[in-house]
C-alpha cells in the first residue's frame, strides 16, 4: 500500500478469491506475492490440507469452518508494524460479533489477539512476512475460525461457534470479516492510527486488572495486567509500585 492507504482500502479495491481446497491459504497468497501479486488480496479456502499456526504447530482445517489470508504489500514502514495485530484482533472481534446470538458467553480478546468467547479460544491468527526479490515486502494475515467443529485435545480450553448458537456459515461470516478488516485498517492508517486501534482494542480487552502469567523465550513472569500503553504493548504490574512493558509473549490467567 501506498501513503494514500484510506483511499485504497475501499471495498471495492479489495479482491477475494474463494478456492474448494489449498495447502494454506498464506502459502496461496506468499505464492502470489512471489508472483507480482499488487496485494489487498482475499483468499479463502474450503478445507486445508497443511494449516499452520503459530511456531509451526498444525491447524486442523476440516470444511465448516473459516480460512482466509490476506495478502498486503509494503503495509507499512518497519518500526509501525508491531501495532498491526491489534487492529486484526479488533476486525476479527467486531465481525464475530455480527453472527453472535444475544445469549452467548462473552466474546472478547486476548493480548494481542486471541479471540475469546467465553475465556476459550475460537480463532487461529498467524501474520507472516517475507521479503521480495523486486525489494517490496509482503505480509499474509492468516485468519481461521471456529464455526462448525474445534480441534480435538487443545492444549488449552476451545470453542466455535455453533457450540455458541450460532448459525454462520464461513461465507456469512467472512463478508463481515471483509467489511470490518478493511474498517481496521483504514483506521490503522499504516500505522498511524495506532491511537484510535489501542482504544477500540481496550473496550474489547479480556482479563484488565487481572492477575496474568506471560511466558517469554527465556522465563515466565506474573503480575497483574494494567493494559495496553499507547504503542499496544502489554503493561504489567509486578507489584512495588514496578510496572514492566512486553512486546511479544503467551498470556495465561489466574
Amino acid at each position: 500500500m501506498s501513503s494514500g492507504a484510506r483511499r485504497l482500502l475501499s471495498l471495492d479495491d479489495i479482491r477475494h478469491e474463494a478456492l474448494s481446497e489449498t495447502s494454506s491459504t498464506n502459502s496461496e497468497c506468499l505464492a502470489r506475492a512471489r508472483a507480482g501479486d499488487r496485494g489487498l488480496l482475499w483468499i479463502t479456502a474450503t478445507r486445508q490440507t497443511g494449516g499452520r499456526g503459530r511456531r509451526g504447530r498444525p491447524w486442523v482445517s476440516e470444511a465448516g469452518n473459516l480460512y482466509a489470508s490476506l495478502l498486503l504489500i509494503d503495509p507499512a514502514p518497519m518500526e509501525r508494524l508491531g501495532s498491526l495485530p491489534l487492529a486484526i484482533a479488533v476486525a476479527v472481534h467486531q465481525a464475530i460479533r455480527q453472527v453472535l446470538p444475544a445469549g452467548a458467553e462473552a466474546l472478547e480478546v486476548k493480548w494481542p489477539n486471541d479471540i475469546l468467547i467465553g475465556r476459550k479460544k475460537t480463532c487461529g491468527i498467524l501474520v507472516e512476512g517475507e521479503m521480495l526479490p523486486d525489494g517490496r515486502h509482503a505480509l499474509v494475515i492468516g485468519i481461521g475460525v471456529n464455526i462448525a467443529s474445534k480441534p480435538d485435545n487443545p492444549l488449552y480450553p476451545v470453542t466455535c461457534l455453533s457450540e455458541q448458537g450460532s448459525a454462520a456459515s464461513p461465507e456469512e461470516l467472512f463478508a463481515h470479516l471483509f467489511k470490518a478488516m478493511a474498517e481496521a485498517l483504514c483506521d490503522w492508517d499504516r500505522g498511524r492510527g495506532i491511537r484510535e486501534i489501542t482504544a477500540r482494542w481496550r473496550e474489547v480487552a479480556c482479563g484488565i486488572g487481572e492477575k496474568i502469567t506471560v511466558n517469554l523465550p527465556d522465563r515466565s513472569i506474573s503480575g497483574h495486567f494494567a493494559g495496553i500503553d499507547d504503542n499496544g504493548l502489554l503493561m504489567l504490574d509486578t507489584g512495588a509500585g514496578r510496572m514492566m512493558t512486553i512486546a511479544a509473549g503467551d498470556v495465561f490467567f489466574g
